[in-house]
């Protein structure tokens, strides 16, 4: 074939003697050049990373697509204009409220715009429905000190509601993580003696998780980010307990920072972890059980015992009423 090639171009024995020796020390020039180069083992990390963070945020608002499109056609625009005209961003409070909502799952600017404007408008909304109430049901013969006292009632519940509904929301996804944190725990152990690194294995855990608990998996995957970003450990690690608020997760926490500081292998430290943890959810079961009883009591007394007594009684009641009635 090669010789073909020369015969069709006319080369000579002379010419294809230098295009292969020029070729060879090209080749060579560029394989010296390729070993001596300097490159940043941590670009492709880097850049690894990001991807997976910009992929864990998509995953993060998707759940929450619907609904923010929606907000920000009907009027999101108009809330962060009245947000901003009655100054409720400024304060040191901020921080605060974004921890909060963070913890109930809600890691956007929009959030703190929306529980800015909600804890704004409904105990207004909430006293002018109470007064509506009184104008359209004809509750005008109650005295000015009653109606007054349920329009203040409705205005306190209405400060109270954003806080309430946040909490109640935060309450739920730590007894979604609380449930999911011995099998969690178990993983991480598999992946520790299989010899993954602390971040490799929350990144692997996260994964095989998000079926069972995707708010477990969510905090471990970011948690995994910020361990290859941040410069320590520490801050990751402490970045996750203020997230979540979580007294397991705290102590996961104390546990993996106590790993490190003193050299103790991490494969046992979270197999005790996980083992206490089980040991609480079995515990947890027992308690329930147990307390089912005294729980059975009040249904049983009010909605079985009278049917039992009608049953049994029935009968010789009727026989009764049938003598007396001859």
């Amino acid at each position: 074939m090669i010789g073909f090639i020369l015969r069709l171009f006319h080369f000579s024995a002379e010419d294809t003697i230098v295009i292969f020796a020029t070729a060879s020390v090209l080749a060579g020039l560029y394989a010296v050049w390729n070993t001596l180069i300097i490159r940043d083992p941590m670009a492709g990390r880097i850049r690894g990373l990001m991807d997976r963070r910009n992929t864990l945020r998509a995953a993060t608002r998707a759940r929450h697509n619907r609904a923010a499109k929606d907000l920000r056609s009907s009027g999101l625009s108009f809330m962060r204009q009245s947000v901003v005209r009655l100054k409720l961003m400024r304060g040191d409070r901020i921080e605060q409220i974004s921890m909060r909502l963070a913890r109930a799952g809600w890691r956007s600017r929009d959030a703190v715009i929306i529980y800015l404007f909600a804890k704004a408008i409904l105990p207004f909304a909430f006293a002018g429905a109470a007064l509506m109430f009184f104008f359209f049901f004809g509750f005008q013969a109650h005295t000015p000190a009653v109606r007054f006292f349920i329009v203040a009632v409705a205005f306190v519940g209405g400060f109270m509601g954003a806080d309430l509904f946040v909490k109640n929301v935060a309450d739920k996804r730590v007894k979604e993580m609380t449930r999911a944190m011995p099998d969690a725990l178990d993983l991480l152990v598999i992946c520790a003696e299989a010899g993954l690194s602390l971040d490799a294995a929350m990144t692997r855990v996260g994964h095989e998780i998000a079926g069972a608990s995707p708010v477990l998996a969510e905090e471990f995957s970011l948690t995994a980010i910020e361990l290859g970003f941040l410069p320590s450990r520490q801050a990751a690690l402490n970045n996750l307990m203020n997230r979540t608020n979580m007294a397991k997760l705290r102590a996961l926490v104390n546990g993996l920072l106590q790993t490190e500081r003193y050299g103790t292998p991490l494969a046992n430290a979270l197999r005790v972890l996980a083992a206490e943890f089980r040991d609480e959810r079995i515990m947890l079961a027992e308690e329930k059980a147990s307390k089912l009883p005294a729980k059975m009591t009040v249904p049983m007394i009010v909605f079985i015992l009278p049917a039992l007594f009608l049953v049994l009684g029935g009968p010789a009641l009727i026989q009764v009423m049938q003598v007396f009635s001859h």
